[in-house]
């Protein structure tokens, strides 16, 4: 079994217990931005992975969800946000680049911008990677998305006089929760493996929760964020999958579906005991 994982500290509460060896795994990590997996997992080179929401309703047919199992938020993301140097409203016909790796915090925004702010801007991809945040400075750009670590850092510096959350913009819009990424499996994978994947996940998820200041004190020896920074950032996210959870994500699909930009379908779980 190949499972993937998220390189962003946003994945330190679930796979913090494997990581030191207190929840045994019986298969390889691999580890990437969100679009590399969502790419491997389509390829079939990996069995079950972290992925973009919307990469599984795009996928659909091929894939099954785990339950009880999300990178979600209600309310501030505190990692998914649009960095301006201008009023969100007036970000018409501006250029926004994209150096976000992930395919649904893209979707979200556009549906920010087409549906709350009711703009139209230019988006292009910007060829610096999301680490590099000091290349922005050279590329001419009205506003950026980042996600990840580096909206972390890059919330920090100030560099930008308007900051969004998306996270936060979606609850106020919708009153839902927004679920970023979920866990799913391949259908052709061995469904035994993927119960135990699936079982060491969720162990690992619970020993994280009740770990945030060790992991805490990890993500910010890896980010160079705060200690009481990174702390407040996992306390912020939800790593289940819940009814309010799975409100949050049918309305997003289906305000996609809508737009013709993933198929209208439901969700599929793997089926536990």
């Amino acid at each position: 079994m190949r499972v993937g994982r998220i390189g962003y500290i946003n994945c330190y509460p679930v796979y913090g217990a494997i990581d030191r060896g207190l929840v045994p795994l019986a298969a390889e990590l691999v580890t990437g931005t969100p679009s590399e997996l969502n790419d491997l997992l389509a390829a079939g080179e990996l069995d079950v992975s972290v992925v973009s929401a919307v990469e599984y309703a795009r996928q659909a047919r091929h894939y099954i969800l785990l339950p009880d199992l999300a990178i979600s938020c209600d309310g501030p993301v505190r990692s998914v946000a649009l960095f301006s140097k201008r009023p969100a409203q007036e970000l018409d016909q501006a250029t926004v680049l994209l150096t976000a790796s992930s395919r649904t915090s893209v979707l979200l925004l556009e549906l920010l911008c087409r549906d709350v702010w009711q703009v139209q801007p230019r988006f292009a991809q910007a060829r610096a990677e999301a680490a590099d945040l000091d290349d922005l400075a050279g590329l001419p750009h009205d506003a950026v998305l980042v996600i990840g670590d580096p909206a972390l850092l890059l919330s920090a510096r100030h560099t930008y006089a308007h900051r969004y959350d998306l996270g936060e913009e979606w609850r106020r819009w919708t009153g839902l929760p927004f679920v970023f990424a979920v866990w799913a499996a391949r259908r052709a994978a061995a469904r035994d493996a993927v119960y135990g994947v699936h079982e060491a996940l969720l162990a690992s998820r619970d020993w994280g929760l009740r770990h945030l200041d060790v992991l805490a004190e990890a993500a910010s020896r890896a980010t160079g964020v705060a200690v009481a920074e990174c702390r407040s950032y996992f306390a912020g996210l939800d790593y289940a999958l819940g009814y309010k959870h799975l409100a949050g994500l049918t309305d997003f699909f289906r305000r996609l579906a809508a737009r013709g930009l993933v198929p209208d379908g439901s969700l599929q779980f793997l089926q536990v005991a």
